[in-house]
């Protein structure tokens, strides 16, 4: 599955803390603020988020782009600790909380 997280951190330690985490998975840094990969299982993925999500704070922003998943195009973002999800079926979105 394609990943790209784009990273708005808090700080700069932040943004080195979450570079760090990020190159621990295999994602590369394509541009300030950018990581991808290509080959990330749905696991890995999961265990990402987790992580990820006990690295941020509230100052912190996250957006993934998932594809394919389920066939589908899933945007998944962490604004101020909650995480919310968008998913594109034929063309529309839709919004998902958590």
């Amino acid at each position: 599955m394609f990943v790209s997280i784009a990273v708005d951190p808090g700080s700069e330690e932040r943004a080195r803390e979450l570079a760090d985490l990020l190159a621990q998975y295999g994602f590369k840094k394509i541009q300030r603020g950018l990581w991808e990969s290509t080959s990330i299982s749905p696991g890995a993925l999961a265990r990402v988020k987790r992580d990820l999500d006990r690295a941020t704070d509230a100052f912190d922003k996250l957006r993934f782009f998932q594809f394919p998943m389920d066939g589908t195009l899933v945007l998944s973002s962490l604004r101020e600790k909650k995480w919310r999800r968008m998913v594109a079926i034929d063309g529309e979105l839709q919004n998902k909380s958590k």
